[in-house]
């Protein structure tokens, strides 16, 4: 049985947009390579910390929503842990009202979009 997962990772600050990319496509081919399929992503951007984190005070902010086993929290979570791009990460279960909101949210902002263009 698959759940749907929201990770979100903030990487150091000192990286340039390349190596975001990067570890970006380094954490969705994990979740892929372990047989998780990916449902949505947002780049939120370098934003302020609410406290210095290793003496820095911004970080990139990156979303993924997926879907996978239970098996795959570790080994994502344990790279997050190996990569020294990675200054903090959260990993959690969407429950089931967690993952209709998240895509009526989406939706809202999609259709949003549409009328502004």
């Amino acid at each position: 049985m698959l759940n749907q997962y929201e990770t979100v990772f903030i990487a150091t600050p000192v990286l340039s947009e390349n190596q975001m990319k990067e570890a970006v496509q380094k954490f969705k081919k994990i979740i892929t390579d372990n047989s998780g399929e990916i449902v949505h992503e947002e780049n939120w951007g370098l934003k302020k910390l609410a406290y210095p984190i290793q003496k820095k005070s911004t970080g990139f902010y990156y979303l993924i929503e997926f879907k996978s086993t239970g098996e795959l929290i570790e080994k994502l979570e344990l790279q997050y842990r190996r990569d020294e791009r990675i200054i903090r990460f959260l990993t959690f279960s969407m429950e089931k009202f967690a993952v209709e909101y998240a895509e009526k949210k989406r939706k809202q902002k999609e259709s949003g979009k549409t009328k502004e263009e």
